[in-house]
């Protein structure tokens, strides 16, 4: 099986965000940031060559496939920025209807510039997928 490339890394997430963001997204990237540590209380780390991670928990799947991954996090991916966070209760899914301008995968949550979001429900999104992580895998560690 072969190894997963996003756990922590010694990378400089400074150094990261110089090297992919546009002034404009560097601005954004920053509001996350300080968005993210409110919210986990950790501090950001890289995760693999492209993941701002905060905080951590380990997984394993039904098939057996484990591993570990963080609370929360984002990434510069061109365009748009990408926050990672899982959003499947119902509650969620109608905070994301009041969230603005946004694409939702399954567990990313895309969009062009923070202006069009409304970052009081991105925080509430953040911290309901925190929470919800938190209770399905219990040993969730801090940073």
């Amino acid at each position: 099986m072969a190894e997963t490339k996003t756990k922590p890394t010694g990378v400089s997430v400074d150094e990261y965000l110089a090297s992919r963001a546009s002034p404009e997204q560097l601005s954004d990237c920053k509001a996350i940031m300080a968005l993210c540590k409110r919210v986990t209380k950790q501090p950001a780390v890289m995760w693999g060559p492209s993941i701002v991670g905060y905080g951590r928990y380990k997984y394993r799947y039904e098939s057996g496939h484990s591993g570990e991954a963080p609370l929360t996090g984002f990434a510069v991916r061109g365009r748009e920025l990408v926050v990672y966070l899982s959003c499947e209760d119902p509650e969620q899914g109608e905070l994301l209807a009041k969230l603005g301008k946004h694409k939702m995968g399954k567990s990313c949550l895309y969009f062009k510039r923070l202006a069009d979001l409304d970052t009081k429900v991105l925080e509430e999104l953040i911290v309901g997928s925190v929470a919800e992580i938190q209770r399905r895998h219990p040993h969730a560690s801090d940073g």
